[in-house]
């Protein structure tokens, strides 16, 4: 009983006399219930990706900036990252624990300081495929995932020369038949013309 009453009231076993392993088993609990109520949530990280929407010209380069920030400030180097992809094809692994894992690709790849907590990723030479969301997901060292609320990434085409010479081709086109629709009319209207002009002179004549 005097142990119970000095967990809850604190005060000193060592009255009640004779109770030095009473003050240790008291100690001891003391010692051990502090840390739990004091000691935030391992592993508080938080994933931050910004812009969350991004455009981009075909053949442009175009980095998807994420980075990590965590109260604990923990070794980075120990997290694992990943990339993915989600559009309406499904969702596609683009970078799996810091590398690069698509086949035979030299275009995407982290750009990141992850010692700085930057583990942004970069895109070279944009392609319409490479549309969709872009989501960043770390691994901690306690197995805990966190991920990004993603970045949503639009792709414009290029019209390049072809499509100007294609934009001037119409232009010339349209323009042409117009005219050539005036042309037409004069041709078709000219005859008719004259004999309304002939009238005319007769009916003054007249």
């Amino acid at each position: 009983s005097a142990v119970l009453f000095s967990l809850f009231h604190g005060t000193d076993v060592g009255v009640t006399g004779g109770g030095t392993d009473k003050e240790n088993a008291a100690a001891v609990i003391h010692v051990t219930a502090q840390p739990l109520l004091l000691t935030p949530e391992p592993w508080d990280l938080l994933v931050t990706q910004t812009p969350a929407k991004e455009k981009a010209k075909e053949g442009e380069t175009v980095v998807l900036n994420c980075h990590l920030n965590s109260p604990q400030h923990p070794s980075l180097t120990d997290m694992m990252v990943k990339w993915y992809k989600e559009d309406e094809k499904g969702q596609m692994d683009l970078l799996e624990k810091n590398v690069t894992i698509l086949p035979n690709n030299s275009r995407i790849f982290m750009s990141g300081d992850l010692s700085q907590g930057d583990v942004s990723l970069i895109i070279l030479n944009v392609t319409t495929s490479d549309h969709g969301i872009y989501f960043c997901e770390v691994t901690l060292p306690d197995g805990k995932v966190v991920t990004g609320d993603g970045t949503k990434l639009r792709i414009r085409r290029a019209l390049g020369l072809f499509g100007i010479e294609e934009s001037i081709g119409t232009i010339i086109g349209v323009v042409a038949a117009g005219i050539g629709g005036i042309v037409v009319l004069i041709v078709v209207l000219t005859p008719q013309l004259r004999k309304c002009i002939l009238c005319m002179r007769q009916e003054s004549h007249q």
